[in-house]
């Protein structure tokens, strides 16, 4: 079939608004039609070429829409189901996966920017194959994915909502819950308050956190985290902020949460650490971006660095958990959304992920 999808074909090149040839689904595989696309920084990365990804593709990792077709063997879902789309749909058999850790599918990484069988089911009108991001490539009409990447949405949520369960909101909300495992009392710091960010702190406060400091170096990001659960702000461009968060937790929090993804930004959350306490590292530092950190400083202060991705989940378990939190008001995933574009518009989109627009850009379809 044809449809219209955001083409990359370069590096710090805007994406080209084009007509491509989509396959039909094969073995294992759905067709979705996309209702929602979440404009989120990880693209960027790539488009900025601050992380590797084989060009031309079609990025768009964090989307939501509904089952029109199912390829032959496909037992989980049906046309008609709204689903949403995990952009690790692991393979079920691989070290990983059978460990208990399908998030981290080996599978997964070794067939990337493919799907499960290691060829593409996107190709541009003269017949070159495209790259999917992530097996969903939902920067598109439609996506063929892997049936394991859909997972079963309620009817109560709309899709620019489930679009970003797909992503931001189960990597932010899952580092806090499901990976650090905050306890009720705890001091957390969460440094950098974009889509991630926010939901690290709303996963803190889900988890029972009493100080939860926001740092961020924008002023509009740090209002909008009040909004979010953050008890307190440090504008890291005004203030010491390792200092200000030592005196707000009381000589240091028990989790910190790098949500940003630099190499300072790492120190900065260990620095921020009390004794025995922990950094998570949520964010993805560009390639090539190191920490400087004294091993001594982890030795005697007895304190961890651990890393998180996909918010240390399990997408078929988990986010149909965060889902009913979300339907019962425990989580706020309507009130991220603060701009919705076309398709067409996702160039402006990207432009305004670098300004001090707060909150999330959602791309819908009709």
């Amino acid at each position: 079939m044809r449809m219209t999808a955001a083409v990359l074909y370069a590096t710090n090149k805007p994406y080209s608004i084009e007509t491509v040839d989509l396959d039909a689904p094969r073995r294992g595989e759905v067709l979705i039609k996309v209702g929602a696309a979440g404009v989120c920084r990880s693209d960027l990365h790539f488009q900025k070429g601050e992380a590797s990804i084989a060009m031309p593709a079609v990025l768009g990792h964090e989307g939501a829409g509904t089952v029109q077709r199912v390829g032959e063997g496909v037992t989980m879902v049906k046309p008609g189901d709204r689903v949403i789309l995990s952009f690790v749909p692991n393979c079920g058999h691989c070290h990983s996966c059978e460990s208990g850790q399908p998030h981290l599918c080996d599978e997964h990484a070794r067939t990337s920017g493919k799907l499960y069988d290691g060829t593409s089911r996107l190709h541009t009108l003269a017949g070159q194959d495209l790259t999917h991001m992530g097996k969903v490539a939902c920067f598109a009409e439609y996506a063929v994915v892997p049936e394991m990447g859909c997972i079963a949405a309620p009817a109560a949520l709309d899709f620019p909502q489930l679009a970003l369960i797909g992503c931001s909101v189960t990597t932010g909300v899952g580092a806090a819950v499901f990976n650090a495992r905050v306890q009720p009392g705890d001091a957390v710091a969460v440094i950098g308050c974009g889509g991630v960010g926010l939901n690290v702190i709303q996963g803190a406060r889900l988890a029972g956190a009493t100080t939860i400091v926001a740092v961020d170096v924008k002023e509009a990001a740090l209002d909008f985290a009040r909004k979010f659960g953050a008890t307190h702000v440090v504008n890291a461009r005004k203030d010491d902020a390792v200092a200000r968060v030592q005196a707000l937790t009381g000589g240091g929090a028990h989790f910190a949460f790098e949500a940003y993804g630099s190499g300072a930004t790492t120190r900065m959350a260990v620095d921020m650490l009390r004794k025995r306490g922990t950094a998570v590292i949520v964010g993805i530092a560009p390639i090539g971006d190191a920490a400087a950190i004294e091993p001594v400083v982890l030795t005697r202060g007895e304190k961890t660095i651990t890393g998180t991705y996909y918010g240390s989940a399990h997408p078929r378990q988990d986010m149909p958990r965060i889902s009913e939190w979300v339907e019962r008001g425990r989580l706020d995933v309507a009130g991220l959304v603060t701009r919705r574009y076309g398709l067409a518009d996702i160039n402006r989109a990207y432009e305004d992920i670098e300004t001090d627009a707060v909150g999330r850009g959602v791309i819908v379809f009709p």
